[in-house]
């Protein structure tokens, strides 16, 4: 059963919150973020991406740079750019995309239920990674940005989300990517009481988007139960912030990728050899996008082509050999390009589908990339029936959008 709690959030006022709000520190490089924070001290790349504050070259992973972040973070506090909440609460944070809406509750998810795998995931993670948000959560004693959780819909609790939002929301403004954010602050200790108990009757929370994120709140929060001689387990460091959303109003995007080369075939060849598993069309030079399940677009040298999976090449009843990335990888990138590690090889590169085909012919047309090809996205039910048979995604599977804006609300783990 899902453990929540509402906590004493940390937050910026109403009349700065865009000014401190910012993408996620993994959607954007060091020079990106040092471009968008320019001219603004309250930005909070200023705490996720505090290189910029060194001159340009700084390594992120500097000893110095985390020093800079706890720094930044308590700056801001000082200042009064992020001010806590006086007492627990539940928050509602919705993102409008193209007209879509989606509402997600800010809580608190257990360390516990994340080491037990009540919260799922469907992605492997780099230690490299973890342990690089692990030193960030352990220097500001927080977790400064939210993960990504799915949970089963839930109409009592989608009743209480409905209820709140008549009011007038705290936060509401579009950040400059076009994307709408709108937040709400629960205050009725009813329906605060209520959530809890609803959440607790929910088998599995899922990570959609987060995976380091989550592993390194999860292990400082565990790291810190075994520090501590006095541990109860009501502590804030056994808990990590999160934004839940329902599963039926989750969107997941495709996720493309684009190869250097044919791994020393011809045009021909290669399309030849493609013939063995799939049923190739050309399609001319529209771009062209995958209709269906196993169905999948190809761009090379100027034409689209649709690629089919024949029967046979996949197995319907499982939930790894069923995805078209499976599909793929194995048929097209392994068998063909000889590609063999797709988290290492320097050949091949992603692209989110947030960026259009488009991005796939421009990369292929400049001479970059050899090839490209686009899948047809994974959807919500695949995402959960891995999760729940114990499966792990092959990587770079899932483009969830729109992101999660940081800074909005902080959980200190004091």
């Amino acid at each position: 059963m899902a453990i929540i709690k509402p906590f004493k959030g940390i937050r910026p006022p109403q009349s700065i919150v865009e000014q401190v709000a910012s993408r996620p520190y993994d959607v954007l490089n060091s020079e990106e973020a040092r471009k968008e924070a320019e001219g603004n001290e309250k930005s909070l790349y200023r705490i996720i991406k505090p290189e910029i504050d060194f001159p340009i070259g700084k390594d992120e992973h500097d000893a110095d740079v985390y020093e800079k972040a706890a720094e930044n973070f308590q700056l801001f506090q000082d200042k009064g750019w992020l001010v806590q909440d006086d007492s627990e609460k539940y928050y509602i944070y919705a993102q409008t995309m193209n007209g879509r809406t989606q509402y997600g509750l800010v809580v608190c998810a257990s360390v516990d239920d994340y080491m037990q795998e009540k919260i799922k995931k469907h992605e492997l993670t780099r230690r490299d990674k973890e342990e690089d948000r692990m030193k960030h959560v352990r220097i500001n004693n927080a977790n400064i940005e939210p993960v990504f959780l799915a949970y089963p819909n839930n109409k009592e609790i989608d009743a209480i989300v409905s209820k709140t939002i008549m009011q007038k929301a705290t936060y509401d403004f579009v950040a400059p990517d076009g994307f709408g954010h709108h937040f709400w602050v629960i205050n009725d200790t009813n329906d605060i009481h209520r959530i809890t108990k609803l959440f607790a009757n929910i088998p599995s929370l899922y990570i959609a988007d987060g995976h380091h994120r989550s592993a390194a709140a999860a292990l400082v929060g565990n790291e810190k139960k075994l520090q501590n001689p006095h541990h109860k387990g009501d502590e804030e460091y056994n808990y990590f912030l999160a934004v839940c959303f329902p599963d039926n109003q989750l969107n997941i995007m495709d996720y493309n990728r684009v190869v250097k080369d044919l791994n020393g075939l011809s045009d021909s060849d290669f399309l030849k050899a493609l013939e063995k598993n799939f049923v190739v069309e050309d399609k001319g030079t529209a771009i062209y996008h995958p209709n269906t399940l196993h169905n999948f677009s190809l761009y090379l040298s100027g034409k689209w082509y649709s690629l089919t999976a024949k029967p046979g090449t996949y197995n319907d009843n499982d939930p790894i050999g069923v995805l078209d990335v499976t599909i793929s990888s194995n048929l097209i990138l392994d068998e063909l390009l000889g590609l063999k590690d797709l988290r290492s090889d320097k050949r091949i590169d992603f692209v989110g589908g947030i960026r259009g085909l488009e991005e796939l012919k421009k990369r292929v047309d400049s001479g970059e990339m050899k090839v490209a090809l686009a899948l047809y996205p994974v959807s919500m039910k695949q995402l959960i029936d891995i999760a729940d048979t114990g499966n792990i995604m092959p990587p770079k599977t899932t483009w969830f959008e729109p992101k999660l804006r940081s800074g909005l609300v902080i959980h200190k783990l004091v």
